[in-house]
């Protein structure tokens, strides 16, 4: 069988890391196996060893890609979208926060996952300070831990009942709660 080339290992390596960010967002840490995840990349079960050393290893990764995609705009519009039934609907594109935090909140204290959660929650909270317009720096920070506490728990709520006029009630509320 022939090697693979180092460029195409890369790209592999980036595909699977892609597909795993997804399929964990979707199905939970432990709702998916590495079988899954590397058959929806396209490639076999047992190159996986050879670029990971183990899920955790490779959910850590697939946590940092979640959380480097584009958050750009005001706070009006992160909040609108955040917020938005389209997030709600699609928890693989959506913020790993509010997709994992059960999850993650199982995991050991020592958890590479864990110390990826705590990094995203932090940055999150430091893009929502930065954003909020007014008031002293402590102000601003507190502001933003309760916004965002607010905002996973809206996305969180919105997705686990099973009632279409009652989530979007939970994304309307917190979205007054979050821009008053």
């Amino acid at each position: 069988m022939p090697r693979v080339s180092q460029e195409q290992a890369r790209l592999n390596r980036q595909r699977v890391v892609e597909m795993a960010a997804g399929l964990f967002r979707e199905r939970g840490l432990h709702g998916v196996g590495v079988a899954d995840i590397m058959a929806s990349a396209g490639l076999t079960h047992g190159g996986f060893y050879g670029q990971f050393a183990n899920k955790e290893a490779l959910a850590a990764e697939a946590f940092d890609c979640a959380l480097a995609e584009d958050r750009r705009g005001d706070l009006a519009a992160l909040v609108s979208n955040y917020l938005s039934v389209d997030h709600v609907r699609t928890p693989g594109r959506g913020c790993p926060l509010a997709a994992l935090a059960n999850d993650v909140a199982r995991e050991a204290p020592d958890s590479p996952v864990r110390a990826r959660f705590t990094a995203g929650v932090r940055g999150l909270a430091d893009l929502l300070a930065e954003l909020t317009p007014k008031g002293a720096r402590e102000r601003r920070r507190q502001r933003a831990l309760a916004n965002l506490a607010t905002l996973i728990g809206a996305v969180v709520l919105a997705r686990a009942v099973d009632d279409e006029a009652l989530a979007k009630e939970f994304l309307g509320a917190a979205q007054v709660a979050v821009t008053a």
